[in-house]
């Protein structure tokens, strides 16, 4: 296999301004076949408006985008499938109906409708809910339905954008097993924008953050989990807590990040451990209710990242 061939999508200086302010400003990132990719940023930071220049929706003012090593977006469509903000259906219309309009739209031969609204159905567990209407479907079923018909097809690459948006835990689970599912069984590239880095973490294997329109981090999540982990967070607690935050704030290798679990402060130690750090604070008299160690996770190199 080539290397042309291993790139699902390639993005370089990618670029797109509205009224003077770029919303994706000189975006260039990576992402390899079989990936489940997680595009990470705060609500405005130009996700959505990225991935519709990467499917072609909206021009782009500046940059090269390669999707399979093809610069042709049109013909390279045929490969993809989107959800890109929320999926909107026919709500009087069944499911089974509405991925019949899907496939007319879609030019899938007619002879092939049947089959193909089977596969999809079944693949996202709505089978036994096909004929009824889509306006009783609860939002996690319209997530789903709109996942399968991304799936009309057979496409190569998913883009799905804030697929668990709205949802309660258990819809959000449910979609989050989907998706690697999937990715596993169907051999599909996965590129998923997403604010809610838990679900991400617990999903993808690479990452893109992205803030103000600029990547400002990308790479394997255990990597950059792994690059992060030197810095040690501890959170900590006493009985009075803003004693504590001046005496922390005032503390050489001590840098407050903010609010913690519960009530504690959360701190990063660079040049001072956590040892040190509680037998100097109980010697100054602070009652210390709580020394908790902090394993890095996402958030910790998203807050790094965007910092």
């Amino acid at each position: 296999m080539t290397e042309q061939t291993q790139i699902a999508i390639q993005v370089q200086g990618l670029t797109r301004t509205y009224k003077g302010v770029p919303a994706v400003d000189n975006l260039s990132l990576e992402v390899h076949t079989g990936d489940i990719y997680g595009f990470l940023g705060p609500n405005g930071a130009g996700k959505t408006t990225a991935m519709r220049m990467m499917l072609g929706l909206i021009r782009r003012d500046a940059g090269v985008i390669e999707l399979f090593g093809s610069t042709h977006l049109t013909r390279a469509r045929a490969q993809i499938g989107a959800i890109i903000e929320t999926p909107g259906f026919h709500g009087w219309a069944s499911g089974q109906r509405n991925l019949e309009y899907a496939c007319a739209y879609a030019n899938i031969p007619k002879k092939s409708w049947p089959s193909e609204i089977e596969r999809v159905l079944g693949l996202v567990g709505l089978s036994d809910r096909a004929l009824d209407r889509v306006r009783g479907y609860s939002l996690g079923m319209k997530q789903r339905l709109a996942i399968a018909r991304a799936l009309l097809g057979h496409p190569k690459l998913l883009f799905l954008d804030e697929p668990t948006n709205g949802l309660d835990p258990s819809g959000m689970a449910e979609v989050r097993t989907l998706i690697r599912n999937l990715a596993l069984n169907e051999e599909l590239t996965v590129f998923i924008s997403s604010h809610l880095l838990a679900e991400v973490e617990a999903i993808c294997n690479r990452v893109g953050i992205i803030q103000n329109g600029r990547l400002r981090a990308e790479g394997h999540v255990s990597e950059l989990l792994q690059a992060h982990s030197g810095d040690l967070h501890v959170e900590i607690g006493a009985t009075d807590s803003a004693a504590l935050d001046a005496a922390l704030l005032a503390t050489e290798g001590v840098t407050v990040l903010g609010a913690g679990e519960a009530g504690r402060t959360l701190v990063e130690l660079s040049t001072i451990d956590a040892a040190t750090l509680n037998a100097q604070l109980i010697g100054d008299g602070h009652q210390i209710t709580a020394l908790v160690p902090k394993t890095t996770n996402l958030e910790d190199v998203f807050m790094e990242a965007i910092r």
